[in-house]
């Protein structure tokens, strides 16, 4: 009785399978090589800062010529310029803000736990109870601001992220070409 258990539900996980399988040759979504591309470039975080939805809409609009190459505020102006190009487009990229990396901060004498902050938070980087304070987890936050535009106390502000052993890196030297 339980050797007829385990063959028939082994028989049907393995017809299942191959279904699966052959469903998914034949239903397969083809995408372009250059979405692929771009969409490799892109942060992936889904912040939605740009306007679309995540990462593969903008990704799409950008193949597509529908969205100029400084869509992705958390890329800046460095992912601007390979942007640019990788899509053969020219940028004027004097008036884009390009500061240091920015995260949440709660301020818990302000936080009333009214849960808005992280429903909107994209990468769940917001913890907490409703009517409890809210904590943020640095290294999931991207900095999208998002949850500083909903907080009706003003408990969340943007700072820049605090440089320890873990998140310094060295500055790379500029190029100087002396001319003899």
């Amino acid at each position: 009785m339980m050797l007829a258990a385990i063959f028939c539900l082994t028989v049907l996980g393995l017809s299942l399978g191959y279904i699966l399988g052959y469903a998914a040759r034949v239903f397969k979504v083809e995408t372009s090589a250059l979405v692929s591309e771009i969409e490799v470039m892109l942060p992936g975080s889904q912040c939605g800062q740009c306007g679309y939805p995540g990462c593969t809409p903008a990704a799409t609009a950008l193949a597509n010529g529908e969205a100029p190459v400084t869509v992705c505020p958390p890329g800046g102006k460095i992912l601007a310029e390979e942007l640019a190009a990788k899509l053969g487009v020219s940028v004027d990229l004097s008036d884009m803000e390009d500061g240091p990396p920015m995260v949440a901060k709660v301020f818990e004498a302000h936080c009333t736990g009214c849960t808005r902050c992280f429903k909107v938070c994209p990468t769940y980087a917001i913890v907490g109870g409703p009517k409890q304070i809210h904590v943020v987890i640095r290294d999931a936050c991207t900095g999208c601001k998002s949850c500083v535009q909903v907080c009706p106390t003003e408990c969340l502000q943007m700072h820049p992220i605090e440089v320890t052993l873990k998140t310094w890196k060295w500055q790379k030297p500029e190029l100087i070409l002396a001319l003899s």
